[in-house]
């Protein structure tokens, strides 16, 4: 799930510019997961992506996609073999339906306060088909919910500078310059921090703030509790490498319990 500065038509028209789908390491590692589930729920699927490149793959049961940015779901809706949904998934009302709910592109960041993640893991853990129900529920436990966070130790938002611009050739042939800068002190989990776009053509920058919370695995591990999700492996990197204070990524794979 892209931050909401993607909301607009225009920045979501370049989103995949910035992290084009057959470079990004997470689409690899949650590929096979979503080709082996009969029905998915991308929550915050941004333009589509993954979906797509699964419907492409040759799969054909259900595929859901989630997303409170209509910018980003018109970019989505260029397939019309998916189910796409405008929304926000504490307000959604699924009842066992997915074996599979999936949260990309640090999605789960953005859910900042402690009501807000509870609400959505209870959303999310109503979505999903209890045991039995499908290819992702069997004896063992009920449908699963995959998705990943930044590891607070690493603090990669010490490297959101402005003299770490990043540019891309958009869909259009322009260069987009994409500027980050972190509002300091940084204090406890919450990173609050804003982004630039400036390209030739545009009468003035695309300016926007963005608020992300950086969790701990311990207080993953007891959100995930309270909403009746267990753990069942936690990764620190898209090579299934464990968590570390090295590491960059905790990427949890969690069953409805």
């Amino acid at each position: 799930m892209p931050d909401r500065l993607f909301s607009d038509s225009k920045l979501a028209a370049i989103y995949d510019s910035f992290a084009p789908p057959d470079r990004r390491d997470d689409f690899r590692f949650y590929l096979p997961m979503v080709m082996a589930a009969n029905s998915v729920l991308d929550v915050g699927c941004g333009t589509g992506s993954l979906l797509h490149m699964a419907r492409e793959a040759g799969h054909s049961g259900r595929l859901c996609g989630l997303d409170p940015a209509p910018g980003m779901l018109e970019q989505a809706r260029a397939r019309t073999d998916i189910e796409w949904i405008l929304g926000d998934v504490a307000s959604a009302t699924w009842e066992d339906e997915f074996d599979l709910v999936v949260m990309t592109g640090h999605a789960f960041q953005v859910l900042v306060d402690d009501d807000e993640i509870r609400a959505a893991l209870v959303a999310i853990r109503s979505a999903l088909a209890v045991a039995g129900a499908g290819a992702g529920a069997d004896a063992s436990g009920g449908g699963k919910f995959v998705f990943e966070t930044r590891n607070p130790p690493v603090r990669e938002w010490e490297r959101w500078t402005p003299d770490n611009v990043v540019e891309v050739t958009g869909p259009t042939g322009a260069v987009v310059r994409m500027e980050r800068e972190v509002e300091l002190p940084v204090e406890g989990d919450v990173v609050r921090f804003s982004h630039t776009f400036t390209r030739t053509g545009w009468q003035r920058p695309e300016e926007s703030r963005s608020v992300l919370r950086f969790l701990d695995a311990d207080s993953l591990s007891s959100f995930l509790s309270d909403a009746g999700l267990a753990i069942e492996d936690q990764f620190g990197d898209w090579d299934r490498s464990p968590v570390t204070a090295e590491n960059p990524e905790i990427i949890t794979v969690a069953r409805r319990g």
